[in-house]
């Protein structure tokens, strides 16, 4: 039901946009973030949005991503900037009707992940 995409491989200082994509549901009144995980490590918040706007990052990332929504087409992005080596991990995003949910990693739906891979 969602669908992450955009992953792939780039050189360290690249940019990558991820895509979350609902396909039996609108995401308009849903709480969506991005999460990722990398091998052997645990999955980590990296960003939320509200059905609002309002956002929040993890500290690895603030200044360097953005997550953005269009709720006309029920899609969440993650826009990566300046990316480094140790952003690579599988990104996954989900969603839930509550930010708690989403905050303590056990949101209603969570879609498939999509491969970063930033090389040195």
């Amino acid at each position: 039901q969602l669908q992450a995409s955009g992953g792939g491989s780039v050189q360290a200082g690249g940019s990558l946009r991820l895509s979350c994509a609902a396909s039996e549901r609108t995401l308009s009144n849903y709480y969506v973030g991005w999460f990722r995980q990398a091998p052997g490590k645990q999955r980590d918040l990296v960003a939320v949005i509200a059905s609002g706007g309002s956002t929040t990052y993890a500290n690895f990332v603030k200044g360097r991503f953005t997550i953005s929504r269009d709720n006309a087409n029920s899609t969440v992005y993650l826009q990566m900037n300046s990316l480094k080596p140790e952003d690579t991990a599988v990104y996954y995003c989900a969603a839930s009707r509550s930010y708690l949910a989403v905050m303590t990693k056990q949101p209603s739906y969570w879609g498939q992940g999509t491969q970063v891979t930033v090389s040195s």
